[in-house]
């Protein structure tokens, strides 16, 4: 009998409420510190750029939060998402293990990021904010926020990291299509980005970079506008959490639960909205699955940077969490999985695998884009350069199987298609991407710029 393929869950199985690591981390969370003065943020900080019913999920230590019933419906535009067997790819591995992916590139906007901007859209919307600033990499979270907005018709300005709104100018018409105004970042619209185009005229920019300049928007707009981020922090990760909280139901389907969860790492949000689940059942009920976050190797802040207090942006502007980190003023390389070029990791993420509970590995460009291209060509879906990352580790795995001749169970994160990243699979065909080395110089000297906290 030839196996199933496609696991799918109807509208009344999306989940009604999210899951919150909080409940659950083995180890005490570390302060949140105010930029200037080192101490720990007050609620009054924060609510300069986040509704206070967010503020109070990021805090929250209860492990469900119920899903609002208008994010629940948004959500039904696309959720639950297929979980998919890769009969076809195993096949071509010649592998002994069973393959899963749970495919996030079915959304309106082709990735998961709409689990998150549609609540933050919403609680934005119910205390009133007129308008949202936000930044975006590859244009995956600024185009998923830009349709949340418009849903719940509120103004958004994205700062959109340069090298990005050059590669990727699609995601840029998708945004401006929903009504969002978009900047490549630095511009010369903050002091955050005039100071970088002084240094550097032709910077390629940054995630941190972007964040400055969006947050110094909303911080100086006298409440006119509030901030959004797409992942980072824990209320972000936690709306995420839908993605995993589908899977374990779609495994059980399959009859089969994985040895192996694995999902890219930029920023640390569909990563842990796919794994965090997982981590729970690890946690609580003695599962033993490995968990495994994937990094770029030329932006590697879980595998070779500190575990320490940093700031989140470039300009030192936003608040100082202690997380794997490279140095907010390194700059990383401009390669194509912009949404993966952060120079930390979400604090849960990275005090997880401090703790032990998740491993991290670093792959290079052009074994990533191998492994994508091996991936297309099996099941047919192009997948964006970040999820590509979590196909090679995936491959990876399955190969060793191959060697062994164990049955090992095999689940991954597929979280975005990449149709509007083709200029990055040309050039991987023309031969003319590149691996980029560990630029082991330019994070040792953004390293002499952490802050001193005393914590």
């Amino acid at each position: 009998m030839s196996p199933q393929h496609k696991f799918l869950l109807d509208e009344s199985r999306l989940p009604k409420a999210w899951y919150n690591i909080n409940a659950d981390l083995p180890v005490p969370p570390q302060p949140v510190l105010h930029p200037g003065t080192l101490e720990p943020v007050t609620p009054d900080f924060l609510s300069v750029l986040f509704p206070m019913s967010l503020i109070l999920q990021e805090i929250s230590p209860e492990r469900w939060i119920e899903i609002p019933e208008p994010v629940r419906e948004i959500y039904k535009l696309w959720r639950p998402t297929p979980l998919m067997r890769a009969v076809r790819l195993e096949q071509a591995l010649d592998t002994p293990a069973h393959i899963y992916y749970k495919y996030e590139g079915v959304s309106p906007v082709g990735s998961h990021k709409p689990n998150t901007a549609v609540p933050q859209a919403f609680f934005n919307k119910e205390a009133g904010t007129k308008a949202l600033t936000t930044e975006t990499g590859a244009g995956q979270w600024g185009s998923a926020l830009a349709m949340a907005c418009n849903f719940f018709d509120i103004d958004l300005e994205i700062y959109m990291v340069k090298v990005s709104y050059h590669q990727k100018p699609y995601r840029r018409i998708i945004m401006e299509n929903f009504g969002a105004d978009v900047y490549a970042s630095p511009s010369d619209r903050t002091h955050a980005g005039r100071a970088a185009l002084e240094q550097d005229p032709n910077s390629p920019g940054s995630l941190g970079l972007a964040i400055s300049e969006a947050v110094e928007v909303a911080a100086t707009s006298g409440g006119a506008k509030k901030y959004s981020l797409g992942s980072v922090l824990g209320h972000v990760l936690m709306h995420q959490s839908v993605i995993g909280l589908e899977t374990l139901e779609q495994m059980e389907m399959a009859g089969e639960y994985p040895d192996f969860i694995i999902g890219c790492a930029g920023g640390g949000s569909n990563f842990a909205g796919f794994a965090y689940p997982f981590l729970w059942k690890n946690l609580t009920e003695g599962q033993r699955a490995k968990i495994i976050a994937v990094e770029p190797a030329s932006c590697p802040s879980l595998t070779r940077g500190a575990y320490t207090f940093d700031y989140g942006d470039t300009a030192a502007t936003a608040p100082v969490v202690k997380m794997h980190t490279l140095g907010h003023t390194f700059i990383p390389p401009s390669i194509h999985a912009g949404g993966l070029r952060y120079h930390g990791m979400a604090p849960s993420v990275s005090a997880l695998v401090d703790h032990g509970d998740i491993e991290a590995r670093a792959v290079k460009q052009l074994e990533t884009f191998a492994a994508a291209v091996q991936f297309s060509k099996a099941e047919g879906i192009i997948p964006a350069p970040e999820s590509a990352h979590a196909v090679r580790v995936a491959i990876d795995e399955a190969l060793k199987c191959k060697l062994t001749g164990e049955k090992k169970v095999i689940a991954f994160n597929l979280s975005g298609h990449g149709h509007f990243d083709l200029m990055a699979y040309d050039q991987y065909h023309r031969g003319e991407l590149k691996d980029y080395e560990y630029p082991a110089e330019a994070i040792a000297e953004a390293m002499t710029h952490l802050p001193k906290v005393s914590v």
